[in-house]
């Protein structure tokens, strides 16, 4: 620490003894140099304003030097500031006691200069390797705190725990899981008519609306693809109907997408069954989720009408007690033959 920059609190009760330290402080290049005249005085100036060392007089009338150091020293705010006992050559064993209590060192009556000068630079330059490294702490937390949000961003919670504990994350089969597909009517149109800024800007209002509601219904979102939304039920997070949930989601979803700039049309298709789900990739890598289940899902998007929810009649079957549904009847599905397909429209 450079001494133009230190802030010193000298506190004696004896005039004199404060001419003499800051005198000798000022020839020293300490320029920032306060005085108080008692130990309350002391801990007034203290409250108010960051010092980097305080020269503490042991006897002083009222408050004396131990129950100021006593007092910094439980201060959690002031604990820090170290603390030079001023004592005169028979107070030996008081010097000690104050050592005890966490001060940083001593200086004998009368003063020498040269010893002055060494234990103050000595004092300071501690208190600037603890700030350094306590500035060094505060970034590695801020750094921790960003490189999780980063992995909240990119994987779900549940797989970002197990990431930090295990550093990898397991890949897994799993029954049941709802897969939900969302995307945006005539998108493509609407970014040939606009600027990139305000496509960017209303999409980024649509995504975060999406990822507002999947987390309202438990779901986790995992991934958007240009215009398209991806997003599980049941797969991290346990919800009673993965289904039934997934298609209120949907529903939701597209109810929003209306009333969102620059009132979007969405369709939605859902499929519930296995999946295999992990991490794949080194650089940007991607928490994914593969399979069966996951390719209707992604080819019956295409097949129910805007604000509807697709999916197979044989789904359908499963909460048909709990949703309107109209039949959009066999369909050639691309790569998985003739499917009976539905579209839900509202929940009962």
């Amino acid at each position: 620490m450079n001494p133009e920059d230190a802030r010193i609190l000298v506190v004696d009760d004896n005039e004199d003894n404060r001419f003499t330290l800051v005198r000798r402080l000022k020839r020293s290049g300490y320029v920032q140099i306060e005085t108080a005249v008692d130990g309350r005085d002391a801990l007034a100036k203290l409250g108010s304003a960051p010092f980097d060392l305080v020269l503490l007089d042991i006897m002083m009338p009222g408050m004396d030097g131990y129950e100021v150091l006593e007092y910094l020293k439980k201060d959690m705010s002031l604990r820090h500031v170290p603390v030079i006992m001023i004592s005169a050559a028979d107070q030996l064993e008081s010097v000690v006691k104050c050592i005890e209590l966490g001060a940083e060192d001593f200086l004998p009556k009368p003063f020498n200069a040269t010893l002055l000068r060494a234990r103050v630079s000595a004092s300071l330059e501690k208190k600037g390797l603890r700030d350094q490294e306590q500035a060094y702490r505060a970034q590695i937390i801020a750094e921790k705190k960003r490189t999780d949000d980063l992995l909240h961003s990119i994987i779900p919670a549940s797989a970002v725990q197990e990431l930090k504990l295990t550093g990898v994350v397991t890949p897994r089969h799993y029954d049941g899981v709802a897969i939900l597909f969302c995307d945006i009517v005539g998108f493509t149109a609407y970014c040939d008519r606009n600027l990139p800024e305000t496509v960017v800007a209303h999409l980024q209002a649509l995504i975060e609306a999406f990822e507002e509601i999947v987390d309202g219904f438990g779901m986790e979102k995992i991934k958007t693809i240009g215009d398209a939304f991806m997003a599980t039920s049941g797969l991290l997070r346990k919800v009673d109907a993965p289904l039934l949930t997934a298609v209120r989601c949907g529903l939701e979803m597209s109810r929003i997408a209306r009333t969102t700039e620059p009132n979007w049309e969405v369709r939605v298709g859902i499929h519930c069954g296995p999946v295999v789900a992990g991490i794949v990739g080194k650089q940007q890598f991607l928490f994914d989720v593969w399979g069966d289940t996951v390719n209707i899902a992604a080819r019956l998007v295409e097949h129910g009408a805007p604000g509807t929810v697709a999916m197979t009649a044989t789904a359908w079957q499963e909460i048909q007690d709990e949703c309107h549904a109209r039949s959009l009847g066999v369909i050639d599905i691309k790569g998985k033959g003739k499917l009976d397909v539905v579209e839900a429209y509202a929940i009962k």
